[in-house]
């Protein structure tokens, strides 16, 4: 019998701070309460992900882990760091998929944008990968709220116009060009812009709101 690979949970994120992270949200929200709620989509990622129970769990981030910003987020102890580096979301993308596959471990990335994301789909995800090639989770705005992979190939990353509506189709695309096996999810619905907001819990989106008039 085929061993079964490891799964790491990589979450790609930005540091919570006010005109930094989520300011698309900054017209509905102000800059303040755009970061509270990055800030709370982070933490809720980061504890869903360990309740998945599927591996190691790692937040790869900007700025670097070493800057004092990430020492006043309170991070479980049992997730791993690493630093995003340089270039744009897909180049980042691509050096942890590389990174990761070339240790043994399949791969699932995601990001902080979508509260619908919990423990079932990743480890729906994580199980696909025991069978697939690709597992993916779209979003109904035509991007992913999860990639997953236990093999690499660049063109997955490179050439993508990232945050339009056809990323996930793109990705689809290529994967099929790959002939790699993939399993595609339900779409789920993920935060970026104003109209979003509608799909937050409603004590979030109420805490968010109040930032405001702070």
């Amino acid at each position: 019998m085929k061993p079964v690979s490891p799964t790491r949970i990589v979450i790609f994120a930005k540091a919570p701070l006010p005109g930094f992270a989520k300011t698309r949200l900054i017209p509905a929200l102000g800059a303040q309460g755009a970061a509270d709620l990055a800030r709370r989509l982070l933490l809720h990622t980061l504890h869903k992900a360990i309740a998945a129970n599927v591996g190691p769990v790692e937040l790869c981030v900007t700025p670097s882990a070493a800057d004092p910003v990430w020492q006043r987020i309170p991070v479980p102890d049992a997730v791993q760091w690493s630093d995003q580096g340089e270039g744009d979301l897909g180049e980042k993308m691509a050096r942890a998929a590389q990174r990761v596959l070339a240790s043994g471990e399949s791969i699932l990335l995601i990001g902080t944008d979508c509260p619908q994301l919990n423990p079932d789909h990743l480890q729906q995800a994580a199980a696909a990968l025991q069978r697939a090639d690709a597992a993916l989770f779209p979003t109904f705005d035509g991007g992913y709220a999860l990639l997953g992979l236990k093999r690499f190939h660049p063109c997955l990353f490179a050439g993508i116009a990232w945050s339009t509506d056809s990323v996930a189709f793109e990705t689809l695309c290529r994967l099929g060009q790959l002939g790699w096996a993939v399993q595609s999810h339900p779409t789920l619905h993920d935060i970026d812009e104003p109209a979003d907001l509608q799909w937050l819990p409603k004590t979030w989106l109420e805490a968010a709101q109040d930032s405001i008039y702070r």
